[in-house]
């Protein structure tokens, strides 16, 4: 079985950069590589406290929703072959809920992105 097998949602990457922000500082954290209706693969530039909850504001640049808002659960976090670069795995344990939908909507765009 491979990795996706075991995925409930399928993952979608993200040609675009989509900015992370964590909305409690303000500050940016890194760019989703992947993403799927209940995690993400962020790639940040520093790491973040392990096993933390986390809110963060994903910047999708859509024009009728330009961000989405999630509550997500730091699983894991390892170095990445490129200097500088941390790989994190997140869980989402909330979508706010006037997110929920475009963010079905941005997950289908990308879909059909990738062909």
């Amino acid at each position: 079985m491979t990795a996706d097998e075991y995925r409930r949602a399928p993952r979608h990457d993200v040609p675009d950069t989509v900015r992370v922000i964590d909305t409690m500082t303000g500050a940016v954290v890194g760019r989703i590589g992947n993403i799927s209706e209940s995690g993400m693969l962020l790639i940040a530039s520093m790491p973040l406290a392990d096993d933390a909850l986390y809110q963060f504001r994903l910047e999708i640049g859509d024009e009728r929703h330009p961000v989405i808002e999630v509550g997500a659960h730091l699983l894991w976090q390892d170095q990445a072959s490129a200097a500088g670069q941390i790989w994190m795995g997140f869980r989402f344990i909330k979508v706010i809920d006037a997110h929920a939908q475009p963010l079905r909507d941005w997950l289908r765009s990308l879909a059909a992105r990738a062909g």
